[in-house]
Order: structure tokens, then C-alpha cells, then sequence
């Protein structure tokens, strides 16, 4: 079983390439197999190692389905294992089984029902416009560096209760953990060290936040994690910086991928983008979908079979790797009538963009959805004839990134005035 695409995959070259064009390579996979074995040199061993692809959409759902066959805890859910000292340090309950991640979930999960949300909901407008204001009598912007990056951080940072100050630091480590090993947000030195480095420098602040706020805890997030009055359950100091982690560099870097790639997408798709801004309000919930499913920020996540195991006729066995490619799945044709076509009106969209069914669905998808429908709210409102002026720069990843982000996307608009100025 090998085609051009198949060896490919796991080479840096396929993953530098436009969305179009990676997903053409995986539609050609996803003909050959459910099940597609990839051989890749383990970047941690230095050694030749398999795993088998996942790009069919029933597939993708059966094995999320299926966690005690399937987990998450052994080994990692990135592709090559981790060191053990790691797995929670840079993954916090998704890389955990139950009854661990159900306790720590359970906890988290009580701050993020939409009523706990709320205030966070509804500060989402305020820092966009705030973010939007920074750039908009420029005329022309990086809309990475001016927009996508900054709205959700800053979002994360005030939840979280992390000062303004501390923007940059937070920043800087996020795009080092994310970053693929890109020699941009990497620089000198070894890549694995680079990581180790910027995941204390987060550990480092957080821990401090959270000693704060167990002593006079305020409204934040963190206060709600580290102190109660009602006897429930709270984190372990040890788990906060884990899952600030998780949440800074998971919720920040998904939405700011999904937001540049939404831009580009209706930069390369101009009728759909028409039909969105000609009814914002009625076509915003299936557009944002789509966004997610055409997008997919989140490439992949691996499981790992924890014994013998059959799906769709083929038998696995313990130790066995399945990395799920959720941007492949989401365009099975399948599942999906004209899956390569970007609709803003396509419904039903039973997507997995926020990972298949079962206990790791995405626990931020509904805030998610509020920070990309403002973000597009507020954009075709205040800078109506905004346009992509150049190729989209992706992330020059050493291998398959976690999140397939875009670097760089150029934009002009007409200038305006920051609101109330």
C-alpha cells in the first residue's frame, strides 16, 4: 500500500502545503484504506516507528467511541510517545483515562457550562472590538499578528485571571509548544529543551496566580479551580499549570487558526462570502461550522490500543497506534455530500472538528463557536471590504503538527476609526 501521498505524510513538505492541496493528498489516502499504516522517524529515539491512519469518518467516530480499547493515557495522544514526565505536564486530562480524567474534567467542566461561562461570554465582544480597534485605521494588517492571535489569548488571559503584563510570556511559550518546531518560534537551541522550557515558564506563572488567588480568590477562572466554599472537589496545585497549559495553548492556537483560515477560505470562496455578509445573523451558525469542518484546526489526536481490538473488520493489537485525522474525516464523501466545497449553509454538519463522540469531545467547543461567531460578527461590521492580499504562510512544522496553523495572512480594508474615538 503506498502512493506518493502515503510517504509524504509524514514529511514536513506535506503539511507546508495550501489546505487544497493537503486535503487532495488525503483524499487519495483515505481511497486506499480505514486503516493506512505510516512509517515516520520518531523525532524523540531517532528511530523508524508505524502508525495507522485514520481518515474515514465512521472510523474516526468508532474509535473515539471506544476508550477502553482505545485510550489516551499510554503513551500520549501526539503521535511518538512521550516521556512519562511529560504527558501530564503538557496535556492535562487529554492525555489522561478514566478515572483520572473523569475527576479532572469533572471539575473543570463545572466552570464551563454556558451559564458558568457567561461572563466570559459576554466579554468576548469587548476584547475583539478592543483587539480590532488596535489595527483598524492601518488599512492593511498581518491578520495573525494583528487579529487572530491576540483575540482569543487575550480572551484566555482575563478568564484566567493572568495580567495584561504577562500577555507576551504567555504568548511566546504557547507559540514554542504549538509551533511544530518552527525555527521561527523556536530559535537556537534543541527543540525538546525549547518545550520543556517554555511549559515551566507557564507552570512558573500559574503556579504563583493560583497561590494568590487560593488566598484571596476573586471572580476569575483560576479562583473557581483552587477555591470553594461548598465543599466540592478543586485541583491539586500540581494540576493548574496543566491545565492553564492545556487551555492556553489548545483554546488560544485553535481559534486563531480557525479565524485565519476562515478569512482565507472566503478570500478563495467570494459567493460564499457574499451570502454570509448579506444575512450575518441568519447564516453565522452554519457558517462557523464550516468553518471548523473544511478548517479542522486540530489535525489529529492518537490513541493507543490497549489490548486485541477489531474495527471495521480490521484487528489490532496492544501498543497498537491510531492517529485520527480529523480535517481527512471531516471530508469523507461519505458522510458528506460535495465534502471538498466550502458552504456557509451546509446543514446537517456532523463534523468532528472538535474531536469524535465520547469522554474527549472538546470541553471549549461552545466557546469556541462564540469567539468565532463574534470575531466574523464584528469584522464584516467594522471592516466590511476587508480582503486576503497574499498567500497564506503556514507554520513550518518539523513533522505533523497538532494544530494546523497559518503563520502569516496579509489583508487590506478600508481604514475606520477605533470605537469611541
Amino acid at each position: 500500500m503506498s502512493t506518493d501521498a502515503v510517504s509524504r505524510l509524514s514529511t514536513p513538505g506535506f503539511w507546508t502545503q495550501t489546505l487544497e492541496d493537503r486535503m487532495a493528498d488525503f483524499a487519495e489516502i483515505r481511497e486506499l484504506d480505514p486503516f493506512v499504516p505510516i512509517t515516520y522517524l520518531n523525532p524523540l529515539t531517532n528511530e523508524e516507528e508505524t502508525f495507522f491512519a485514520l481518515t474515514r469518518y465512521e472510523e474516526v467516530l468508532e474509535v473515539s467511541r471506544r476508550p477502553k480499547e482505545f485510550c489516551s493515557g499510554k503513551g500520549a495522544v501526539s503521535i511518538p510517545d512521550m516521556p512519562s514526565e511529560a504527558l501530564d505536564f503538557f496535556g492535562s486530562f487529554i492525555n489522561m483515562d478514566d478515572p483520572r480524567h473523569a475527576r479532572q474534567r469533572g471539575i473543570v467542566a463545572r466552570s464551563f457550562t454556558p451559564r458558568q461561562l457567561q461572563g466570559v461570554l459576554d466579554m468576548v465582544e469587548t476584547i475583539c472590538d478592543e483587539v480590532i480597534d488596535g489595527f483598524c485605521e492601518k488599512g492593511e494588517a498581518d491578520l495573525v499578528e494583528a487579529f487572530s492571535q491576540p483575540f482569543p489569548l487575550l480572551l484566555i488571559c482575563d478568564m484566567m485571571g493572568i495580567p495584561r503584563s504577562e500577555f507576551d510570556t504567555v504568548l511566546d511559550a504557547t507559540n514554542v509548544i504549538l509551533g511544530g518546531g518552527d525555527p521561527e518560534f523556536m530559535g537556537e537551541g534543541d527543540p525538546l529543551t525549547k518545550l520543556f522550557e517554555a511549559g515551566m515558564e507557564l507552570t512558573q506563572l500559574m503556579n504563583e496566580l493560583a497561590a494568590k488567588r487560593r488566598a484571596e480568590p476573586t471572580d476569575d477562572l483560576t479562583s473557581k479551580l483552587v477555591h470553594n466554599d461548598v465543599g466540592e472537589e478543586m485541583l491539586d496545585p500540581s494540576e493548574v499549570a496543566p491545565f492553564f497549559i492545556l487551555l492556553a495553548v489548545a483554546g488560544n492556537d485553535t481559534t486563531r487558526t480557525a479565524i485565519s483560515h476562515g478569512m482565507n477560505l472566503l478570500h478563495r470562496n467570494p459567493e460564499q462570502r457574499r451570502i454570509w455578509q448579506s444575512d450575518v445573523e441568519g447564516v453565522t451558525p452554519t457558517a462557523v461550522e464550516e468553518i471548523v469542518r473544511t478548517a479542522s484546526p486540530v489535525t489529529f489526536m492518537r490513541r493507543t490500543a490497549t489490548g486485541p481490538a477489531t474495527v471495521s473488520g480490521r484487528e489490532f493489537t496492544e501498543g497498537d497506534k491510531l492517529v485520527m485525522f480529523y480535517g481527512a474525516a471531516n471530508r469523507d464523501p461519505r458522510e458528506f455530500d460535495d465534502p471538498e466545497s466550502f458552504d456557509v449553509l451546509r446543514d446537517p454538519n456532523p463534523h468532528v472538528g472538535f474531536g469524535g463522540p465520547g469522554p474527549h469531545f472538546c470541553l471549549g467547543a461552545h466557546l469556541a463557536r462564540r469567539e468565532l461567531t463574534v470575531a466574523f460578527h464584528r469584522i464584516f461590521e467594522r471592516l466590511p471590504d476587508i480582503e486576503v492580499v497574499g498567500d497564506a504562510v503556514p507554520l513550518d512544522a518539523m513533522g505533523i503538527p497538532l494544530v494546523g496553523g497559518i503563520k502569516r495572512l496579509p489583508v487590506r480594508f478600508t481604514p475606520t476609526a477605533p470605537l469611541g474615538s
